[in-house]
């Protein structure tokens, strides 16, 4: 049988991660010094573990609604309201009626519903660049085109590099702070220009914040966010960073209810619900206190700064647990030869272009123990130095 004959143009235009390549290079390697994966390196805490084991053998198994259990959408509605009082004027902990949430399979799977809901042929999708590797290909698969906002060199989104890419064909702008991969955490007034500038244009606002526990410089005890400023925002958060839950499959979209609605109409027929024991443990989750593992990746991206700056052109992260360092000119080489020869030291890094149109920077991900950290700190140095590949 000729099989690639019933494979979709939509999906032969969806490259394989160029992460799988760094992978393949390695596949050798015996003990690598892995910075390149984008996962806590912290267990679940085990309160949260207990919870989930007790839902399992009591027997909570089955599929739940499919916008969630009501015990984790209430919870996820009075956290908001107290979070963002200003937007949601609240009372009682509930949010207003014309807003909806919904409980997802993970960040990803909300992505997708709200890409598959939103967005078509014809409709552009506003896309910051360096961006998550997986907005430009959900973007393709709903049928939207990606346009691409540079930010280089210090990653932040402006009025003047946004405006430049509006067209008429304008419908979603898809904002991510802390950033993945550069872990640059928008300001305020950079929350607030972006919601202003989708109000002006009639852009719906999605904005990706797994990270938002991961924002070493808090304002007024929260991360920065588009949504203190507009309920028109289209807000997902989930729990795979926070609680290192991320084969857990969790996470929630919460906005306009009219847009929520239709997404929770489109998981039925698609994911169906979130997990069940996982929105249970959901529900206790969220009331674990996880200051004390950020503060140690706060040390963690210290660290970086401090034995690469010298060495690298690096805007310092404000959150997640990434780094986006610019090749040294002098080594005359892209990114991708420079993960290259990184790879020949035993060093797993990933290069730019997996996350931008560009290949000139790469990132590293601080989510290790110490020891590791230092051993890939330590070859990253030495690379820096070496005159020639």
């Amino acid at each position: 049988m000729d099989a690639d004959r019933f494979i979709t143009d939509r999906l032969r235009a969806i490259d394989a991660s160029g992460i799988r390549r760094v992978f393949d290079l390695a596949a050798d390697l015996k003990d690598p010094i892995n910075l390149s994966i984008g996962q806590p390196d912290f267990d679940v805490p085990d309160v949260v573990k207990d919870a989930a084991c007790d839902a399992i053998r009591a027997g909570q198994n089955r599929y739940t609604q499919t916008q969630g259990i009501a015990d984790l959408r209430d919870k996820v509605a009075s956290r908001l309201a107290v979070e963002f009082p200003d937007t949601f004027a609240a009372a009682d902990g509930k949010l207003p009626d014309d807003t909806g949430v919904l409980i997802t399979s993970g960040v990803s799977g909300g992505l997708l519903l709200a890409l598959m809901t939103c967005v078509g042929p014809g409709d552009e999708v506003l896309i910051p660049d360096p961006y998550f590797v997986m907005y430009r290909h959900l973007v393709t698969l709903s049928g939207a085109t990606p346009v691409y906002v540079d930010t280089y060199p210090d990653f932040q989104l402006t009025a003047d590099r946004l405006k430049a890419k509006i067209t008429p064909r304008s419908k979603l702008l898809l904002f991510n702070s802390p950033s993945n991969p550069t872990g640059v955490v928008a300001p305020p007034s950079v929350c607030e220009m972006v919601v202003e500038l989708a109000r002006r244009h009639n852009l719906l606002l999605m904005s990706d914040e797994i990270y938002d526990e991961f924002c070493y410089e808090k304002v007024d005890g929260r991360c920065p966010s588009p949504m203190a400023y507009s309920r028109d925002t289209l807000l997902l958060r989930g729990f795979s960073k926070t609680y290192g839950m991320t084969g857990w499959r969790l996470g929630y979209a919460v906005g306009p209810r009219a847009i929520v609605e239709q997404m929770t109409k489109l998981q039925q027929y698609s994911f169906v619900c979130a997990p069940s024991m996982t929105q249970v443990a959901g529900v206790l989750a969220m009331d674990v206190d996880m200051s004390e593992p950020v503060e140690q990746y706060r040390v963690k991206r210290d660290r970086v700064v401090e034995r690469l700056s010298p060495h690298y052109e690096l805007t310092v992260p404000g959150g997640a647990f990434y780094a986006f360092l610019k090749v040294p000119e002098h080594l005359g080489m892209s990114a991708t030869q420079f993960v290259e020869q990184a790879v020949k030291r035993g060093l797993l890094i990933i290069p730019g272009n997996v996350f931008s149109e560009r290949d000139t920077h790469f990132r590293l991900s601080y989510a290790c123990d110490n020891a590791m950290l230092d051993r890939g700190l330590d070859v990253l140095v030495e690379l820096a130095k070496t005159k020639t590949p």
